[in-house]
């Protein structure tokens, strides 16, 4: 049985208890917020939809950070989101804040959450050390986003309309060259922490 005894990426690098751990942890929460944000508004021109890079920030954040730091960015980036800025990938200046997050996003918005702490918990666990676990693990979490947010576009429009059509199947490629990008970054980043300490 698997135990919830390995480290994540953040946990190999900078000081590990005391005082300084919370600033490492504290900067780690801005900077994972501020990625969130930059990688939300990267937009890859492909067919038949672009692709956003807002779900492979998430994922891999979930993975490096583990589920407690996770949680905790991930929470804070949809505080600031709720506060009217605009942090997320389709929002605007006019078009932010709770209005914008109860909208046909909303359902994604709350499985980031879900994924973010599946990808921890993974990640906890060793998957993202090797490229197969954390190919599986990027594919459950990609289902955790997609499973509310296709829901709450059920609930909003009736679930009588394409929902499949709106919110899943044009995205499915793109998701693809994410899932295969991440599941290969992690297990790399561990590569280079080991041969630094080699």
């Amino acid at each position: 049985m698997t135990t919830m005894t390995d480290r994540v990426l953040t946990d190999a690098f900078g000081p590990s208890e005391g005082s300084a751990l919370r600033l490492k942890q504290a900067a780690l929460v801005v900077l994972g917020i501020a990625l969130l944000t930059v990688f939300a508004k990267i937009s890859i021109p492909m067919i038949p939809v672009p692709i956003t890079m807002g779900t492979f920030a998430v994922l891999t954040i979930g993975a490096a950070y583990g589920p407690r730091l996770g949680l905790t960015t991930i929470l804070g980036y949809m505080i600031i989101g709720a506060l009217g800025f605009d942090v997320f990938a389709s929002s605007t200046a006019e078009n932010a804040g709770l209005t914008y997050m109860m909208g046909g996003t909303g359902g994604y918005l709350f499985g980031y959450v879900l994924a973010t702490l599946a990808l921890g918990a993974a990640a906890r666990a060793g998957w993202d050390r090797s490229m197969g676990k954390m190919a599986l693990a990027m594919l459950i979490g990609n289902a955790l986003i997609y499973i509310p947010g296709l829901l709450w576009l059920g609930v909003l429009y009736g679930f009588d309309k394409p929902i499949l059509a709106w919110g899943l199947t044009p995205f499915l490629v793109g998701d693809a060259l994410k899932l295969a990008l991440a599941a290969m970054l992690l297990p790399a980043a561990w590569k280079l922490v080991g041969r630094a300490r080699g």
